[in-house]
């Protein structure tokens, strides 16, 4: 029989191989601890910066943003926009553009009564194209010139309610206190003295006088305030007539327009 063959271990008693395992088994156990250890405190860190992101983030979230006014660009008139264009508000009511009133001053006699008046600059036209017009077997007739605000008033207002006429039917045929153009000393109204019924009638449009001026009256720096179908929607008057031969008179009626 072969002996048996014996490891070294053999030779250590068996008390002596239990404490030498136990201690072997303990310097195990604490590697595995310190590794369980080290991991957790890993996990632990990254855990601990997840949530102070998660805080970041809800903090700068739920920061109140207070919106900015928004700018208004408020212009007035006469200055200019940011577009480059300058802008005005035109004042107008029913229609008719506002008009300041002339000062007495600032007129000429027109008619023999003096009831009739104009610019100086207009009525010199006036008579000028007056006269060239009987020469020709026309006989142009001055009806209305200068009008004040008070005479508008009663033009507006007394007559509307004589003829029963509602503001914007009124508003038609007649422009309000302070919107006339006839306050300028600039605009007429004009006749035909061979055709006396057709004054201040549509049908003056059918007349000699209306047909010359038609003709004539743009020599003479006038024109048609109301034509038909105008873009102030007033209702067509053959015989109103406006002068817009000089600065004044032409930034009177088109400065701003």
């Amino acid at each position: 029989m072969e002996p048996k063959s014996f490891s070294p271990i053999d030779d250590v008693p068996e008390a002596q191989r239990d404490t030498q395992l136990q201690v072997k088994q303990s310097t195990q156990f604490r590697g595995i601890r310190r590794w369980i250890g080290w991991f957790l405190v890993g996990l632990l860190s990254a855990v601990a910066g997840l949530v102070v992101s998660w805080m970041t983030y809800q903090d700068a979230d739920e920061t109140a943003v207070i919106p900015l006014e928004p700018i208004v660009n408020f212009s007035t008139p006469g200055t200019v926009n940011p577009s480059g264009l300058e802008s005005s508000q035109e004042k107008s009511l029913l229609g008719h553009r506002a008009h300041e009133e002339a000062a007495e001053s600032d007129l000429a006699v027109l008619t023999t009564d003096a009831s009739i008046q104009l610019r100086p600059s207009a009525a010199a036209k006036f008579d000028a194209m007056v006269a060239e017009a009987e020469t020709q077997g026309i006989y142009l007739v001055p009806l209305s010139g200068f009008r004040s605000i008070e005479d508008q008033q009663y033009l507006f207002f007394e007559v509307k309610a004589e003829r029963g006429q509602n503001t914007t039917t009124r508003a038609e045929v007649s422009a309000p206190p302070g919107y006339s153009e006839h306050h300028t000393g600039y605009a007429i109204d004009i006749g035909d003295a061979n055709f006396p019924d057709a004054n201040l009638q549509i049908k003056f449009e059918d007349t000699p006088a209306f047909e010359w001026l038609k003709q004539n009256a743009a020599g003479y720096s006038f024109e048609l305030s109301f034509p038909e179908k105008n873009p102030q929607g007033i209702q067509y008057e053959p015989w109103h007539w406006r002068f817009v031969g000089d600065s004044h008179s032409l930034e009177t009626f088109y400065q701003d327009r």
